[in-house]
C-alpha cells in the first residue's frame, strides 16, 4: 500500500459519509421489508448501474468464468451475510448506534490482516490503537439507556455483520488484480443469487406492501450506499490496504450520529459522546503506525 494521499483521504470520508447516511436509511427501509428481502432488493438496484457501468465501459463481468467459486465466496461474506446481519440488528437499535457498533471493522480487520497478510502485520503501537479503539466500544455497552436486555442481542448481531465486511475484504484482496467494476458487479450479482431464494422461502415478498418511503431509502442503498460505495471501497482496499480501508468505519459513527440525531430525533447520551472520543483515539493510533506495503 502507499502512503495515504489527499484524494485517499477524501475518498475514506465519502465512503464514511455514505455509510453513516446509510444506518437511517436501513431503518427507514425496516419499517415496511423485512431482513431478507431488504437486501435482496438493496443488492438488485445495486446491480443495475453497475451492469451498465460494465456495458458502456465494455468492461467483461467474469462472474460465471473459472474463478466464479472467488466471487460467490466474497459476494457472500463481503455484502449477503453482512446485510442481512445488519438489516436485522438495525431493526431493533437507533441508526446512530449501528453506525457506531461498526467502529469493530477496524478492529477484526487488523487482526485478520496481521494473520493472513505479510505486510499489515500489527506493530506495539497498533496493537494499543486497536485496545483503545476497541474499549470505546466496550464503554459504550455499559449504557443501559442505549443499551438493554431487549436489544443487546441486535447489537451483537450488528456487530458480527460488521466482521463480515472484514472477511470480504480480506478476500477481495485475492482478485484485486481482476479490475474494480468487474469485481464489485460479479460479487453483487453472486450476492444477488443467493438472497432470492432465501427472501422467497423465509419472507414472501410478494405479500408486502411497502412505503413509498421505505422504498425510496431503499433505492438509495442499492444505488448509492451499495453500487457507488462498493466502486470506492475497492479502489480503498486495492491501493492503501486492509487496515487503512476498515478505518472508514472510524469515520461513520461521526456521520451515523449526525443524521440519527438530526432526521430521526434519536437521543444523545455523554456516554455515547465519550465512546466515540476514546474510538477516535485508537484509530488516530492505529493510522500512525500502520506502514505496511502490499506489492
Amino acid at each position: 500500500m502507499r502512503e495515504a494521499k489527499s484524494i485517499d483521504i477524501f475518498l475514506l470520508a465519502l465512503l464514511g459519509l455514505i455509510w453513516g447516511s446509510s444506518f437511517f436509511n436501513i431503518k427507514i427501509a425496516t419499517y415496511s421489508y423485512d431482513p431478507f428481502t431488504l437486501a435482496m432488493v438493496r443488492v438488485f438496484f445495486a446491480s443495475l448501474p453497475l451492469l451498465l457501468i460494465c456495458y458502456f465501459k465494455k468492461i467483461r463481468i467474469q462472474a460465471f468464468s473459472n474463478d466464479w467459486h472467488n466471487y460467490a465466496l466474497i459476494g457472500l461474506c463481503n455484502i449477503t451475510i453482512p446485510f442481512i446481519l445488519i438489516a436485522i440488528g438495525t431493526a431493533k437499535i437507533n441508526s446512530y448506534l449501528a453506525a457506531i457498533l461498526m467502529s469493530t471493522t477496524p478492529l477484526s480487520g487488523s487482526i485478520l490482516a496481521h494473520i493472513f497478510l505479510k505486510d499489515e502485520k500489527i506493530s506495539f503501537f497498533k496493537s494499543v490503537g486497536i485496545i483503545i479503539g476497541f474499549s470505546g466500544v466496550i464503554f459504550l455497552f455499559l449504557d443501559k439507556v442505549v443499551l438493554n436486555e431487549s436489544n443487546y442481542f441486535y447489537a451483537l448481531i450488528t456487530i458480527l455483520g460488521s466482521t463480515f465486511y472484514s472477511i470480504g475484504g480480506l478476500l477481495t484482496l485475492k482478485i484485486k488484480n481482476k479490475g474494480n467494476e468487474n469485481v464489485t458487479t460479479s460479487t453483487t450479482l453472486w450476492s444477488l443469487i443467493f438472497l432470492i431464494p432465501l427472501s422467497f422461502l423465509f419472507e414472501q415478498p410478494w405479500n408486502s406492501n411497502p412505503s413509498f418511503v421505505s422504498t425510496l431509502s431503499l433505492v438509495y442503498l442499492g444505488v448509492v450506499a451499495t453500487g457507488f460505495a462498493w466502486l470506492i471501497r475497492f479502489r480503498i482496499l486495492t491501493i492503501n490496504g486492509l487496515v487503512f480501508q476498515t478505518q472508514v468505519a472510524y469515520l461513520i459513527p461521526i456521520f451515523g450520529v449526525f443524521f440519527g440525531y438530526f432526521l430521526m430525533d434519536e437521543i444523545i447520551t455523554w456516554r455515547v459522546i465519550i465512546s466515540l472520543i476514546i474510538i477516535i483515539l485508537g484509530i488516530y493510533i492505529v493510522k500512525k503506525n500502520n506502514k505496511g506495503t502490499i506489492r
